[in-house]
């Protein structure tokens, strides 16, 4: 059994926010937890081509968007999974942080960050 509390867990700036990796492949499973917050008012066009991710909403607001400018709203409660590698952009609300709880297939080794580039898309 793994147990772990937020205090005690990697955290890693990602280049938008933190992600608290509570699960990585050094823990012998086939998925990866993170908490991952995004600061208010950023966008960051992100692309997994090496994991799938879900990811649900626990605080703040903001929206997940298509490359072809499908907007899809986050608020509490709402759970988007990019179940394709979908290149994306995750946007959080000029006024408040978004908090995402994310899961991801195969697990992140645990120190992967992002790029960012309004032109293409940052993955890993």
């Amino acid at each position: 059994m793994i147990i772990r509390d937020l205090e005690n867990v990697k955290t890693v700036e990602w280049g938008n926010g933190l992600s608290r990796r509570f699960l990585t492949a050094a823990d012998g499973l086939d998925y990866s937890v993170t908490d991952t917050t995004v600061r208010a008012g950023t966008k960051s066009r992100l692309q997994y081509r090496n994991h799938l991710e879900t990811c649900y909403c626990i605080e703040g607001s903001g929206e997940v968007i298509e490359l072809d400018g499908t907007s899809h709203p986050l608020t509490p409660g709402v759970l988007y999974s990019l179940n394709e590698n979908d290149p994306h952009y995750l946007v959080a609300s000029p006024h408040e942080d978004l908090r995402l709880v994310c899961v991801f297939s195969p697990a992140l080794q645990g120190d992967e960050v992002h790029q960012l580039d309004e032109h293409s898309s940052s993955a890993y």
